[in-house]
């Protein structure tokens, strides 16, 4: 396992469309556990892999006491819709309401490659759609309305001009409290 570096607004592999993973294979299981290691570190609830550089279609979720792995996720049934807010690792400090679906009915494949299905609503359901979302390229400020969305784009970079697409996470054991 390793701490990943988180990639930031503006970088390329942000937009990415993930690829299939065609066989979930011990480097997958390994890069899998270093998502983990990451989200826990940058105290998130989910970390897709396009947020660390890594352009294939692999998230990890831990909300509301359930924690996951997503391969080749798809979301196969949404109902109703929820408007809360949403924040991302990849735009430290942006948050913004997104409406989403209430409910989801999610197929995906586990660390082992095995198919499972989940119904999720609530934060589970949120950060299931907002992995998903990632793995296609498309950030959470993409569901703003226009005006909205450069106005958060323009401060957002007008703070961190200057700075490096990407940032690194220190263990928990290290962090400040």
């Amino acid at each position: 396992m390793a701490l990943l570096d988180i990639h930031l607004l503006g970088s390329p592999v942000l937009r990415a469309t993930a690829a299939e993973i065609v066989a979930v294979d011990d480097a997958t299981r390994e890069f899998i556990d270093s998502l983990y290691e990451t989200m826990d570190a940058a105290e998130g609830v989910g970390l897709a892999a396009n947020q660390v550089g890594v352009t294939t279609r692999v998230a990890v979720i831990d909300a509301d006491g359930q924690r996951f792995v997503m391969v080749n996720p798809k979301i196969v049934l949404a109902m109703g819709r929820d408007k809360a807010e949403e924040g991302c690792l990849s735009i430290p400090e942006v948050y913004a309401d997104v409406t989403r679906a209430a409910q989801i009915t999610l197929e995906a494949q586990d660390r082992d490659g095995a198919a499972y299905r989940l119904e999720a609503g609530g934060l589970v359901a949120r950060a299931i759609q907002h992995e998903i979302d990632h793995l296609d390229g498309i950030l959470f400020l993409d569901h703003l309305s226009p005006l909205k969305r450069q106005v958060m784009v323009a401060r957002y970079r007008r703070e961190h001009r200057g700075e490096s697409l990407t940032r690194s996470v220190a263990p928990p054991s290290s962090k400040r409290s």
